[in-house]
């Protein structure tokens, strides 16, 4: 839709891979739309993940115990996050649509897009109890996860060895995007692309491009405990 802002925060290192070219196609779906598209690609960036003093510029709001939570936060509140941080949090805040691309990894996400997580979705930012949830700072805007499993889809069935996927998206969809005030559209799910046919790769792409198409009108789930841990 002419107009939109979509931030794609991906975190793949093979633009080869399939995670590539799912970012590399949303890219040209969403700017054919007239959407303005931003891409932080974190490995070409050489994003830091780990959440260190470093973050803060200047002094510490206590010197004497150093907790990164308060720390970011009134760092936030004072405008003395470093300058890579509040370049992300710009992006953020000019998204009406945040996608987060990656490879599953050990059930959740890449340790840099967690660090992403940590570091860019500070208290103050993006949330300030009790502005959580759907009173979450961050409300108003979208947010999706796409991604690429190893397994495939019987393995992440609720019978199958891993357990329903939508138990894996608790702490993702919930814990994070949710508390943050995002409306959490559908997950876009690949199982076991690396093992599929060339045929079937080609199908995941098109499938999601066609998504993309409608994806405006789409309303977002029902992020409460039933739709990932039992019927609604």
């Amino acid at each position: 839709m002419a107009g939109k802002e979509v931030l794609i925060v991906y975190a793949s290192q093979e633009p080869k891979s399939l995670n590539g070219s799912f970012k590399t196609m949303t890219v040209e779906e969403l700017k054919k739309q007239g959407c303005t598209v931003t891409v932080s690609d974190l490995y070409e960036m050489q994003f830091e993940p780990r959440t260190t003093r470093k973050d803060i510029v200047g002094d510490l709001y206590n010197p004497d115990h150093f907790n990164y939570g308060t720390e970011a936060w009134k760092a936030y509140e004072n405008g003395c996050l470093t300058e890579d941080l509040i370049e992300e949090q710009k992006k953020v805040n000019k998204a009406d649509l945040v996608i987060f691309q990656f490879p599953l990894y050990w059930f959740s996400m890449p340790a840099i897009l967690k660090g992403w997580m940590d570091r860019v979705l500070v208290q103050g930012f993006a949330h300030d109890f009790p502005k959580c949830f759907d009173s979450g700072l961050l409300k108003n805007k979208l947010a999706l996860l796409s991604f690429t499993t190893g397994g495939d889809e019987e393995i992440y069935s609720k019978k199958g060895p891993s357990g329903n996927i939508r138990y894996l998206l608790w702490p993702m969809q919930h814990g994070i995007l949710h508390f943050c005030g995002f409306s959490v559209l559908s997950p876009q799910i690949c199982f076991a692309s690396e093992y599929v046919t060339e045929e079937k790769r080609k199908q995941m792409l098109t499938s999601w491009v066609k998504r993309l198409q409608t994806i405006w009108e789409e309303k977002p789930i029902q992020c409460v405990p039933e739709w990932y841990f039992g019927v609604i």
